[in-house]
């Protein structure tokens, strides 16, 4: 028989373990009821939008000696960064009574922003129009249609053109705000009068066949100068980043379009932290990169006279612009970088073998962007970008082999050689 220490050590240890044991099993109860207190029900879809994960994009981080992270803003419920744009913009028109349920919103865009508000505008009993230069990939315009939104394909011109797609966005607002207020007013008169609702064939107008019958007037998102585009970054992707790396990061960078992703996000991280770099990426075409690092908003080829019709000769889509705009102005920069096609379209490629990560232009120019910061201030440091959206919209453009291939871009690197990295 053990002696009687033995007997009251041997009680002691498995008391102990059984102390362990039932610790243990609570912690691990209580931590899987934490977890799905923080996983929530989201009261429909507008809950879902914003939020998103942030990666750390692992080859990257381990090519240059950076903590590279992306925020994954594809992973929004339209599928884009812009779901937080389109958001914000419907919210605030309907707050101040412009826009009413009923309405219609319409936007000049070559597809994400057009997308996410063709996305959100149902939950909030309100329709889309949408112009889109045809020179956009064909798979846009297909999920708008898909999404019910009515869908004007033009030629793409100059901005000062009245016929830019734009423009083209900004009457058809007024047209259906001309269209709803007759009805209104034939309604009161206790008569139709269809010549004056449809509008003379004079005067270049057919309503009834670009507005529904029960049109309640229509809103002009107007992505480009309407600062709840800056204000839906500022209040929510930029504190979202900052939380989410405990406020430990060096430097933001990203492509501007609009500059409502850039501006929103580096005036927040500025104010939380002058010490924070946010840097500008910008496509080959575009005058932002001019502006930001020599304060003149013009291209070489511009100043030599070769300016184009279409000036952002470039296959990235929904970046790069000649003018500054609301949003952009109120961008808080460092510096800017440029990027090239042959660069985004290595950089897609390079990321989905690596990293399983299946991105669109834009995503791909801003991994661009976070490689040069990394080279421009060393290893060591967290540098913060947006993976706006994914390939699944460039299918026939950025992400078709034949369509490279006859632009000489088709992907040859084997590492990331096409940016000194060897």
């Amino acid at each position: 028989m053990a002696p009687a220490a033995a007997r009251s050590a041997g009680a002691v240890g498995v008391g102990v373990a059984i102390f362990i044991s039932v610790a243990l099993t609570t912690y691990f109860i209580c931590d899987r009821r934490s977890r799905k207190k923080n996983v929530s029900r989201k009261n429909g879809l507008v809950e879902a939008i914003g939020n998103t994960p942030l990666i750390r994009i692992n080859s990257l981080s381990a090519a240059t000696g950076c903590q590279i992270l992306g925020k994954c803003e594809f992973l929004n419920p339209g599928g884009s960064v812009k779901d937080r744009v389109a958001l914000q913009i419907i919210q605030e028109a309907l707050e101040s009574g412009q826009l009413r349920p009923g309405g219609i919103v319409t936007e000049g865009s070559a597809g994400s922003t057009a997308i996410s508000i063709a996305t959100v505008a149902p939950a909030y009993g309100c329709k889309t129009h949408v112009v889109i230069p045809d020179d956009a990939a064909i798979e846009k315009s297909q999920i708008l249609e898909a999404l019910g939104a009515t869908v004007e394909r033009v030629r793409p011109v100059s901005i000062t053109h009245k016929d830019h797609f734009v423009n083209i966005a900004r009457r058809r607002a007024s047209e259906a705000n001309e269209f709803a207020l007759k009805q209104r007013n034939s309604q009161l008169n206790g008569k139709e009068d269809t010549a004056k609702i449809n509008g003379d064939e004079s005067d270049g107008h057919n309503y009834s066949s670009l507005f529904p019958s029960d049109c309640q007037g229509g809103y002009f998102a107007d992505q480009f100068e309407n600062l709840a585009n800056f204000r839906a970054h500022y209040n929510g992707t930029g504190p979202e980043i900052w939380e989410q790396t405990n406020g430990k990061l060096d430097a933001f960078v990203a492509a501007a379009g609009t500059g409502g992703t850039v501006a929103g996000v580096s005036t927040f991280l500025q104010e939380k932290n002058p010490d924070i770099k946010c840097f500008l990426v910008d496509p080959p075409g575009s005058g932002l990169f001019n502006k930001v690092t020599r304060g003149v908003m013009y291209t070489k080829e511009e100043a030599e006279g070769r300016r184009l019709k279409n000036p952002f000769d470039t296959i990235t889509e929904g970046i790069g612009i000649n003018r500054i705009t609301k949003n952009f102005a109120m961008a808080k920069l460092h510096g800017a970088f440029r990027g090239t096609d042959r660069e985004a379209v290595e950089m897609a490629r390079f990321l989905l073998k690596n990293d399983g990560l299946f991105l669109g232009s834009s995503s791909a120019m801003n991994c661009v962007g976070a490689v040069r910061v990394a080279q421009a201030i060393g290893p060591g440091h967290t540098i913060v970008t947006i993976l706006c959206d994914s390939g699944m919209r460039h299918l026939s453009k950025f992400c078709n082999a034949e369509y490279l291939s006859g632009l000489g871009l088709t992907p040859t690197a084997a590492g990331l050689e096409f940016l000194g990295i060897e």
